[in-house]
């Protein structure tokens, strides 16, 4: 019995072994300008006519600090088709009179980024996938070409650079008139990557070639408070590509981000060489169904796999911001490239929303990453100061065994801590933490990711009050009912197009798929997941109905 004890004892010490980090608070690193989402494509115009509850539900699952991610960066496109472009006509030569067109209203990404607005959102990158069709090599929008007169590309009707750049000059100035500042500004879009809509072929030196002209033309209009962004490569890889040639060409002084997307490659260690801040502005899942999980089996479209995403773009690339293609969409289940979904009536957040809301809600815009010292097993951390003094540690566990961790400070009083999980069973859910001499303790589950903040100051998180009914599935601060881990749902497509699945591959949500869907739910005893999906099957399966008696909605 003895020795039972004993050994009983040993493995109870084991389990409650700590580990100690410690945040340097006064050694800064990269400032955090925030996390984002983007409504391109008429996904905005798609929000703006939803039914104004799963509307407000929407907004407020995006933006609010108390109630949903807190996400603060919106990614708009600038149009190049003869239908959404500001100059959809040629004005017969680059050194004709342009005749501009504006609706006011964008696609509804003016509407868009007004809504975000009224929670505090004020960046906002306004990026071109295209010239119009006449500026380019190939007379078209879509599938690739170059702009007329970057580097080594020539085309008889003359050199567009200028007029290019007075277009996006243009652009700008028509989201200031509607009381929508844009902050920055990119004109490539996965340049190293051809496809069949909006498309511009690039390498560096060819947008070096015209970076000085946008430069030159937005001081001109007395737009000094732009920021010019650069190149949106396809992958990391790329980017790095794209970032020696622009370095090496001098065009820093121009610019203040370089931009990357995570399609062929995440952002990871090394850091990018240049001075300037770099972004990810662009990932998803573009090959799973529609899923809410955090966690099941590693799976693309699971809110842990994309906290450790964003843990290894911060921490690891350097980043000062990461961003999701899409936020919102309505009766898309057969995608996962956005975070929060609608059948028109019920609004429900991913797992992947609650990723982002563990580093959002926390870190707001002008934070900086601090430095920090010590290691926790199967634990990745970073540390962040933000303007008000707070400090906000972000602990992502992959592993599946919990640890303990103390968090000491260097040059810093903790007086207060709040600590917040989210996991399997709880969503952005208060979770115990004890601070004791100047240093907080806690307990990170397994396959986690825990938030601490310090110092938090007290005040009315930004945004409108909402008087939209909130649903079973809507997380807080005090109590755990979202997400659960539910089945996979079948039916998922293979072909990815405007960052989602398009026809090819996805034919529909077929009555052996229900079936088996529900049972599997009904035999797991998911009875929260089975209430809460119903009526998101029931709106696949009238979309698959729909489609193949190619009836539409009027």
């Amino acid at each position: 019995m003895r020795f039972t004890a004993v050994v009983l004892a040993s493995l109870g010490g084991l389990a409650l072994a700590q580990t100690q980090i410690t945040v340097n608070v006064a050694s800064t690193l990269q400032e955090i300008d925030g996390f984002g989402i983007s409504q391109a494509f008429t996904r905005a115009r798609e929000f703006e006519e939803s039914d104004p509850e799963p509307r407000q539900k929407g907004l407020d699952y995006l933006f609010h600090t108390e109630t949903g991610a807190g996400l603060t960066i919106i990614r708009n496109r600038i149009g190049s088709t003869t239908s959404d472009c500001i100059l959809p006509r040629s004005p017969g030569s680059p050194t004709g009179t342009p005749q501009y067109v504006w609706d006011g209203s964008d696609s509804s990404q003016v509407w868009f980024s007004k809504e975000a607005r009224k929670y505090g959102v004020t960046t906002i990158y306004a990026d071109a996938w295209s010239a119009p069709a006449y500026m380019k090599t190939n007379n078209n929008e879509a599938n690739g070409g170059y702009l007329c007169g970057v580097t080594g590309r020539t085309c008889s009707s003359g050199d567009w650079r200028q007029t290019f750049a007075n277009m996006l000059t243009q652009y700008v100035k028509y989201y200031a008139e509607a009381g929508v500042p844009v902050t920055h500004l990119g004109f490539l879009n996965e340049p190293d990557y051809v496809v069949s809509y909006s498309s511009m072929q690039s390498d560096g030196n060819q947008a070096a070639s015209f970076i000085p002209t946008l430069y030159n033309t937005l001081q001109a209009a007395n737009i000094t408070n732009v920021s010019i962004a650069c190149c949106d490569s396809i992958g990391w890889g790329g980017t790095r590509t794209f970032t020696n040639q622009l370095v090496a060409a001098g065009m820093e002084r121009y610019m203040g981000l370089m931009t990357s997307h995570a399609y062929s490659g995440d952002p990871d260690a090394p850091p990018l060489s240049t001075r300037l801040k770099v972004w990810q502005t662009e990932a998803c899942d573009l090959n799973s169904r529609w899923c809410a999980t955090w966690y099941s089996n590693g799976g693309p479209c699971e809110g842990l796999t994309w906290a450790n995403k964003i843990h290894r773009g911060i921490v690891n690339a350097n980043l000062s911001a990461y961003i999701y293609w899409q936020g919102f969409e309505v009766n898309q289940f057969q995608a996962s490239s956005y975070l929060v979904a609608s059948d028109g009536k019920v609004v429900t957040p991913s797992g992947r929303l609650w990723a982002f809301a563990m580093w959002s809600r926390f870190i707001r815009p002008g934070a900086y990453r601090v430095s920090s010292s010590g290691s926790v097993s199967g634990v990745g951390y970073g540390a962040f100061k933000n303007l008000d003094n707070s400090v906000a540690v972000v602990f992502t566990n992959t592993g599946s065994g919990a640890q303990s961790v103390r968090i000491a400070f260097t040059g810093y009083t903790a007086s207060n801590a709040q600590a917040y999980v989210t996991d399997n069973t709880r969503a952005v859910a208060q979770l115990t933490s004890t601070l004791a001499d100047g240093a907080v303790t806690v307990s990170i589950p397994a396959r986690s990711v825990v938030t601490v903040h310090i110092n938090k100051v007290s005040g009315a998180p930004p945004g409108p009050t909402s008087t939209a009914t909130t649903t079973s599935t809507t997380p807080t601060t005090t109590t755990a009912t979202t997400p659960t881990s539910t089945p996979t749902q079948p039916g998922a497509c293979s072909v990815a197009a405007y960052g989602q699945c398009g026809g090819s591959g996805w034919t529909g949500l077929s009555i052996t798929h229900f079936v088996v869907f529900t049972k599997t739910l009904i035999e797991k005893n998911h009875r929260s997941a089975l209430k809460d999906t119903a009526s998101f099957i029931f709106a696949c399966y009238y979309v698959t109905l729909r489609d193949s008696l190619d009836v539409h909605d009027s």
